[in-house]
């Protein structure tokens, strides 16, 4: 969570920017303040497992990020993090709880892949971790995998006609655009795969 925090101040501005075009141009600093609270509330409250860890995180983010993105990335942490009740993960346990956030995400939202949202990113991004995991990838490589399609998912928001979320409003005139939310999603698939090729201590 401190590297998403960390990710999400330095690309605040460009979360921003993408936003300005086809949303209320404050996506930046919704995501920088949001997983800027995530932190101290972590450093303030003792974890047990996994999954203690990300719902705070969520609950922490419906609290303090505004925009739709509150409600979900909270919704996304919080389902996740109720599929991980171990001090550590698997890959495997990590693609159930991956499955879990992506359905918070679609029942919240309603939207589906195509619709150029953050769900194209997210979608991308499980697909690709659970391939490689069922290739018998370790977590880290499996994050990195994600990472990249992830990343693909949200390049391939510039040319879609947005369907769902305040873009939708802008009809034909969100095509060219590459969709903030999607990422946004991407930098939090890179932060993983970032601390998951970490040396463990």
């Amino acid at each position: 969570m401190r590297a998403v925090a960390t990710s999400m101040d330095q690309h605040a501005d460009q979360l921003t920017q993408l936003d300005a075009a086809i949303g209320d141009a404050d996506h930046g600093h919704n995501m920088r303040r949001g997983f800027g609270m995530v932190v101290p509330a972590l450093a303030g409250h003792r974890c047990a497992t996994v999954g203690e860890v990300l719902v705070k995180t969520g609950s922490t983010l419906i609290t303090s990020m505004g925009g739709a993105a509150g409600p979900l990335y909270g919704s996304a942490f919080r389902a996740a993090g109720k599929k991980l009740n171990t001090p550590d993960a698997t890959p495997e346990a990590f693609l159930m709880s991956w499955y879990a956030a992506l359905t918070a995400i679609r029942q919240l939202g309603g939207a589906s892949p195509g619709d150029k949202t953050m769900v194209d990113a997210f979608a991308a991004g499980v697909n690709a971790f659970e391939e490689a995991t069922w290739r018998g990838a370790d977590l880290a490589a499996a994050a990195a995998k994600a990472a990249a399609a992830a990343n693909a998912g949200a390049r391939s928001t510039i040319p879609l006609h947005a369907r769902k979320g305040r873009a939708s409003y802008l009809g034909a005139r969100s095509v060219g655009h590459q969709d903030p939310g999607a990422t946004s999603t991407a930098l939090i698939f890179r932060a993983l795969a970032d601390v998951a090729a970490m040396p463990r201590r």
